[in-house]
């Protein structure tokens, strides 16, 4: 059976971001177990700010390839701080856009290329709840809005700027294997949604 593939990318692009510290953590366990994993710069795609006229004058690159991404992978590990208690401009905007194009080039659209993909959810902060608040409003966009399947287990990494090693590995056991247990059920997950019906 071919190794499952897995989008991982972080919902805070500035530097020495403890996102994307965390999604490299993740990145490294999903690769341990196997997947192939794929890093996305969400900063990199150069998305403008949502806008249908802007839409209208030509679909920005950027939107194509995050949704040929989805197209090509059965998962996502998202990783994403929260602002005001919801996920970041940037991770929703990203969305948006990957959610515009069209059916085109043996590609599906956007919504469907997103639809189905099973997703696991983490977030850091340097709060006591470690994002928390911001994953239920994340897990019911993607799930309700673009159709993706979140898997139950989540995680929120506290007090985060303390919680890296000079390496970017977790200090703290139980966090990790918290990591470690949002990781497992994205792998399983999507292994039983693409595995053939049994005869």
């Amino acid at each position: 059976m071919s190794a499952t593939r897995v989008l991982v990318f972080a919902g805070s692009a500035r530097q020495g971001s403890l996102n994307q510290k965390l999604a490299a953590v993740a990145a490294r366990e999903l690769e341990l177990a196997g997947a192939a994993v794929t890093p996305v710069d969400l900063r990199a795609l150069s998305l403008p700010v949502y806008d249908a006229d802007i839409e209208a004058s030509g679909m920005p690159a950027g939107a194509r390839t995050l949704r040929r991404l989805f197209a090509e992978h059965e998962a996502l590990l998202l990783v994403s701080p929260e602002y005001n208690g919801f996920p970041t401009p940037l991770l929703i905007n990203a969305l948006d856009w990957a959610s515009r194009p069209v059916a085109e080039d043996g590609l599906p659209s956007g919504p469907a290329a997103m639809s189905g993909t099973v997703a696991g959810l983490l977030s850091a902060s340097p709060g006591a709840f470690g994002g928390l608040r911001s994953l239920l409003f994340t897990r019911q966009f993607l799930q309700m809005n673009l159709g993706m399947l979140i898997v139950p287990e989540q995680f929120g990494l506290g007090l985060a700027e303390n919680a890296f090693d000079p390496a970017g590995a977790l200090v703290d056991a139980k966090a990790h294997a918290a990591v470690l247990k949002v990781v497992q059920s994205v792998l399983r997950t999507a292994a039983a949604v693409t595995s053939p019906p049994v005869a």
